[in-house]
Order: structure tokens, then sequence, then C-alpha cells
């Protein structure tokens, strides 16, 4: 038996886990991302852990398979990283470097599709070759899996679902300098300005009036107690979200489309909810889609990430 590491590198923290090749996670930890100085500390902190690691808990290095890591940027088929702006890093090949520090082979993705791998090894993606996982959370990202395996890209940066433009008559800019895209109003962000939005437009009473802050959760809530202006905000996510996914589906025909995130937690309600926008707008030969909640978690980037080095060194 052979074993290896997934890491999951992020903004705030860097998750790694220690798996066997049939994908029992065995231990796993956190380390802090350091991104002054343009992040030249988060490779070495990284290599330095996992020889810590290996040395506490005396693994034989000629035990380990490989190094897999999931970073928030665009990543290549060769490894090559086209920035992370939220790290500083800038352009190089993000394998080479980290096998360097550590001696092992290692394979990297963008965090996203990374994600979208695991839950398809090992979560609610389980059993399906082609499905897409779609992640609700402040923005929105995704991943593509076809044939078990990511879509990356020419660039590395297929996936990046959130700036599909869904609304041309947008007049806001969103942080990503686009117009009506997705994450304007189908993330946990996006929910909260519709809110914003619809109250401002209309005099219909609600318990949102009340709230200091509104949240995406409390328009869920407040909608499920019956709240005429809640449910109102909703069907019109719903509306949007229904229309992204039969856009998403209709281009590339999965199996299933996992979702996740924050939003996520509303649970089937938010199936139920978007399901006849997804039916009446998706191509008919692509219709027959089961939509599934994600079960990972915040392990679905650790598990991603080992399994693209099982699938390149196995």
């Amino acid at each position: 038996m052979k074993y290896g590491f997934g890491v999951d590198l992020g903004g705030t923290t860097v998750k790694l886990a220690y798996f066997d090749t049939e994908g029992t996670l065995l231990d796993k930890w956190e380390i802090p991302t350091v991104t002054e100085r343009g992040g030249e500390q988060i490779l070495p902190d990284i290599a330095r852990s996992i020889e810590n690691y290996l040395s506490a808990h005396r693994i034989a290095k000629e035990d380990i398979l490989g190094i897999g890591i999931g970073v928030p940027g665009p990543v290549d088929r060769k490894g090559n990283v086209n920035r992370c702006v939220n790290l500083g890093w800038g352009i190089f090949n993000v394998e080479n470097a980290l096998s360097k520090l550590t001696g092992f082979p290692v394979k990297a993705g963008n965090d996203a599709n990374v994600a979208a791998l695991g839950e398809c090894w090992k979560g609610s993606g389980q059993g399906y070759t082609d499905m897409i996982m779609v992640t609700l959370g402040t923005g929105v990202g995704g991943g593509i899996i076809i044939g078990g395996n990511i879509v990356c890209g020419a660039r590395g940066s297929a996936g990046e679902i959130g700036n599909m433009i869904i609304n041309r008559e947008e007049t806001q800019v969103h942080t990503s300098g686009n117009r009506g895209c997705v994450e304007q109003y189908c993330s946990a962000t996006g929910v909260v300005r519709l809110a914003k939005r619809y109250l401002a437009a209309s005099d219909t009473p609600s318990a949102l009036r009340q709230q200091d802050t509104i949240t995406c959760k409390a328009v869920f809530d407040a909608a499920a107690a019956g709240d005429g202006a809640a449910n109102a905000i909703l069907e019109q996510f719903y509306a949007l979200l229904g229309e992204f996914l039969a856009n998403i589906c209709t281009a590339f025909d999965p199996e299933a489309v996992i979702i996740g995130g924050g939003v996520s937690k509303a649970g089937c309600v938010m199936i139920d909810g978007f399901y006849p926008h997804f039916l009446k707008h998706v191509f008919h030969a692509s219709k027959d889609v089961s939509f599934k909640l994600a079960a990972l978690g915040n392990d679905a980037g650790a598990y991603g990430a080992f399994y693209l080095a099982v699938q390149a060194f196995c």
C-alpha cells in the first residue's frame, strides 16, 4: 500500500491530509497561509509540515506515492500557475517548485476543480464519470469532470462558471469587472443583493425590514416562515440559478450536478426551487440530471488534490 498527501491551499489556511491510495483519509491538519512577501514562504511551509509529519510518524519516504495540491488560481495541465492574487503569486510551475522542496512527485490543479474531483472520487459524485460541481458560497465556483478527469482548459481557467453572464441588463459592475454575471445573483452575497433590491423597490411587508443586517440565511429562514417578500426574492434567485444550471448542463451534458458551499445548506428546498426553471431552459436531451448536495464539506479539496496524485502516479 502506498500513501500520500492532499493539500488544499487557501488564502488563510493550508489544509493538509494524509491518505492511502484507496482514498482513506488517515489524518488531517492545518497550517497558516503566510502571504507576506509575495507568498514566498507558502511552499516551504508546506514542505516543512509534510517533512515533520513523516518524521513524527516514522513514515518511510519510499511509502509515499506523491503529493497533490489545489491552489486558488488557474493551473494548466503542466502545473503552471497563472497568478494567484490572494496569495501574491505570479506565474510559475508549482509542481516543480514543491517537488524540489519535498523530493516527491507533485500534481497540481485549481482548488475548485480539485474539490469537484474529490466529490467525484469519494463524495456525492461517486459512481459518475461526468459531473459538475457548483459551489454557492460568498462567490460562485465550480469544477467540471468529464470521463473522470478535470477539464482545466488551455490556460487552466475552465470551470470559472461564476463569471458567466446571465443578465445583460445589469448596470452594476461586479468585482470581476463583469456586469450581470452568475456570482452577482447566485452566491450568498448575491441573494442579499437581490433582497436589498427587492425591498427597496417594493412596499411589501417583511420581517427582513426589521433586521439590521440581511443575510442569505435570514432570507431562507423568512421564506420558510411564510414571509411573502422573502419567497419572492428566492423566486428570483431560483429563476436565475435554474437558467444558469441549464446552460451548464446543456453545454456539458453531465450525469450529475453536485452543489456545495454555504447556500447549499438550504438543502432540498433549494433544489426543489430551481428545478422547474432548470427544466424550462435545459436542452431536452440533457434534462435527466441528478442534483445532489456535496458530502465532503471542507475536506473535498484535500481528497481531490490527492486523487490528482493517484491519477498521475499510480
